[in-house]
């Protein structure tokens, strides 16, 4: 079924909205919530997350790529449970280990002036992703967006393990510059 169809019965309220859902990007959001939480309940309690979000909020929005649209509710659902079910303990994720990655490029703190500045930080680091090659930008999208293990984006780009670990260093290396001459604290 295509997108357009399947975002028509959201907007009629039929329950196949659902099924046709499940059945187009069930696999596909499972793998963005496995990637962060590395638990099956919880990954497929967040995918059930998704179709009721998905389902509350079709009504005032009308998505132009259902995908993304719903890859973005399920990786936020992921990411919240991911921090509540382990405030107190660290466990090793793709989420935790693309975040440890990426520690060297952002500052941890929690200011205000920081939570304004989001928004000019996402610009930022959009502007850097335009300058990256094709491969770069897609093997970065997929480790610290999609938080694809690196054996993984390595395979997707037809990369070895050590090329695609040295790749996705040096394009850190680049964001934490970029972003350091844009004035961010680094």
């Amino acid at each position: 079924m295509e997108d357009e169809a399947i975002v028509a019965l959201y907007w009629q309220r039929d329950q196949e909205a659902i099924r046709a859902t499940r059945g187009k990007y069930g696999a596909y959001l499972r793998k963005i919530a496995w990637q962060i939480l590395s638990d099956h309940e919880d990954s497929e309690e967040c995918v059930n997350d998704t179709y009721l979000k998905a389902w509350n909020s079709m009504p005032t929005q009308r998505p132009a790529v259902l995908s993304t649209y719903l890859g973005k509710i399920v990786r936020g659902c992921a990411i919240d449970l991911f921090r509540r079910r382990h405030r107190q303990k660290r466990r090793v994720s793709e989420y935790a280990l693309s975040l440890e990655e990426l520690s060297e490029c952002l500052s941890g703190g929690d200011t205000t002036q920081e939570a304004v500045d989001l928004r000019l930080l996402g610009e930022a680091i959009d502007a850097y992703l335009r300058t990256l090659s094709l491969t770069a930008r897609r093997a970065f999208v997929a480790r610290y967006y999609y938080m694809d293990p690196v054996r993984a984006v390595a395979a997707d780009q037809g990369l070895g393990l050590s090329q695609t670990k040295s790749l996705l260093h040096r394009t850190r290396l680049g964001l934490r510059d970029h972003l350091r001459r844009e004035g961010f604290s680094v």
